[in-house]
């Protein structure tokens, strides 16, 4: 043995009771777990961590995460890696990096720059899904990545890459060029397929575009991730739309930080939770993630209506420069409700700026829009235009509508794993970036007790590795790899505020991946353990 573990308590990802026990790692996997009062020898190995009053569980995974540069730019990556978080699911919403073309590489960047950075600081030096796997392999001189990655290829990026940034069906030969795309990425190892049908130009996408690449994914064993196209005015027809173009399609699906917001959804996630188990009752094949907190990250841009956003961002920065158009763009956010603001007109209060790319703007983050407007003497749509031009649409902000009863209910559903969503980018980042799994632990968990310890570990490890497939991720299980988190389960907590958004959690003082300590004693090691998981690492169907 390499390590052995002793006398932690083990959850073992299951949901059942923890047990007390020894477990030795050996050539980075689970060797051994030897419970306590067990007969024959404990294992015994050149090094022994006292694990009494530690919980051991498997390595949390982050269903939805938006570290896509991030893992290629920082070996420390504690955002992530002091949480618990042994893989991150990336390529999400429906925009990422890969596959793309010159054309589409540099409409991409610009596109979210508001959730990565410009990516000025990177060699894009990838151009299909497998070359940028090889990448983040390859990473930091070959050491590789602070956690483990996978990779859903984006159906906007697809989109932008075939059709580009028209708002109209796609031609049969643009069609066939998508599904090429979706088939290759598949083939060189993502584990499905992402949409952002808030997000242009993939919402421009019509059903029958998105089943024909669903049925592509299924092909190739994977699953449909969208963030569909409204979480507010329309959310649960939103949802039933997802839940039958999968089905038509045969396509597993997993439903992205799936939350009932905005004032017309209020007290409404028994609706979604009757939708999904009706579905599920009868056959469906469907999971979701979710984030332990109320307000939603995005960017400033994506609350416009779609056609302002058609052509891409020169277009947008054209349509915002001229002032009747201007105008006709405040009209759609304010008065009808825009389809990039889930059909529901923007209430300015609750839009918190987090993030500008322009560093002479500072001035306006962490006040919401209409607060900048009453300093400025004017009006917040004024505000909001002034920034976006001026920032070059690379604005982040905080969305305050959320609703805490809808949160709760549905993160004890039966098939609910975890997502931080966590935009890592601004000045001040959404904490879900940096604390969403020990405010599982902590908050949900031991102070409010809306999951058992159990369940709330089976929600972050052995569900989400179940809709990866993964053979040998998501249990402390003899023979599995050794991604292990321990925690104290009375003190464990995220650190992370709305005021001071990048702290640290409390409470995690060890996690492993692959058998190797990536924090050790509550500090970052300089070990890169992480690598990309990928999709023909699972077993078949």
């Amino acid at each position: 043995m390499d390590l052995v573990i002793r006398d932690a308590r083990v959850i073992d990802g299951t949901a059942t009771p923890s047990y007390r026990a020894d477990v030795a790692v050996r050539d980075g996997r689970i060797a051994e777990i030897h419970p306590e009062h067990s007969p024959g020898p404990r294992p015994t190995a050149p090094r022994t961590l006292d694990a009494d009053g530690l919980a051991l569980s498997p390595g949390f995974i982050d269903m939805h995460a938006h570290s896509d540069l991030a893992l290629l730019r920082d070996p420390d990556h504690s955002a992530k890696a002091a949480q618990g978080v042994t893989l991150e699911v990336l390529g999400q919403d429906g925009l990422s990096y890969a596959p793309v073309d010159e054309r589409t590489l540099a409409e991409v960047r610009r596109s979210i720059s508001g959730w990565n950075g410009d990516g000025s600081d990177i060699d894009f030096d990838w151009r299909t899904v497998g070359e940028y796997l090889d990448r983040l392999d390859r990473n930091f001189d070959g050491q590789g990545i602070a956690v483990n990655a996978a990779y859903l290829v984006p159906q906007g990026t697809v989109r932008m890459y075939a059709v580009g940034w028209d708002d109209r069906p796609a031609t049969d030969a643009e069609l066939t060029r998508m599904k090429q795309l979706v088939a290759q990425s598949m083939a060189e190892g993502a584990v499905g397929m992402s949409s952002g049908l808030t997000y242009t130009p993939g919402m421009y996408a019509d059903d029958a575009e998105l089943t024909e690449l669903c049925r592509v994914v299924a092909e190739h064993g994977g699953y449909y991730c969208p963030h569909h196209r409204s979480y507010g005015a329309g959310a649960l027809e939103a949802y039933e739309e997802m839940v039958q173009l999968t089905r038509s399609a045969g396509c597993p699906l997993h439903l992205a930080h799936a939350t009932m917001n905005f004032g017309v959804n209020k007290d409404r996630a028994p609706e979604l939770l009757t939708l999904l188990d009706r579905a599920l009752d009868t056959g469906a094949d469907i999971s979701l993630d979710t984030y332990p907190y109320t307000p939603g990250c995005t960017t400033l841009v994506a609350m416009l209506p779609s056609w302002a956003s058609e052509g891409g961002p020169e277009s947008i920065l054209s349509r915002l420069a001229d002032n009747a158009t201007a105008e006709r763009i405040r009209h759609d956010v304010e008065v009808v409700g825009s389809d990039g603001c889930h059909g529901v007109p923007i209430e300015w209060d609750a839009i918190e700026i987090s993030g500008v790319s322009v560093p002479g703007l500072g001035d306006f983050v962490g006040r919401t829009v209409a607060e900048s407007a009453r300093l400025r003497g004017e009006a917040p749509w004024v505000t909001a235009r002034r920034v976006l031009q001026d920032d070059r649409l690379g604005t982040t902000i905080l969305q305050h509508v959320g609703h805490e009863e809808n949160v709760r209910q549905i993160m004890r559903h039966r098939v609910h794993t975890g997502g931080s969503d966590g935009i890592l980018q601004g000045d001040k980042p959404h904490p879900r970036a940096y604390g969403t799994f020990p405010q599982y632990l902590g908050r949900y968990t031991r102070e409010l007790g809306i999951l058992t310890l159990e369940e709330c570990v089976a929600h972050l490890t052995s569900r989400p590795a179940a809709r990866l497939r993964l053979a040998d991720r998501g249990l402390v299980r003899e023979g599995y790899r050794a991604d292990l988190v321990l925690f104290d389960p009375e003190t464990v907590a995220a650190g992370s505020t709305f005021d001071e958004p990048r702290t640290l959690p409390v409470g995690i003082p060890h996690v492993l991946i692959d058998g190797r300590f990536v924090i050790e004693d509550g500090k970052r090691t300089q070990v890169l353990a992480g690598r990309s998981v990928r999709s023909t690492d699972a077993p078949t169907r």
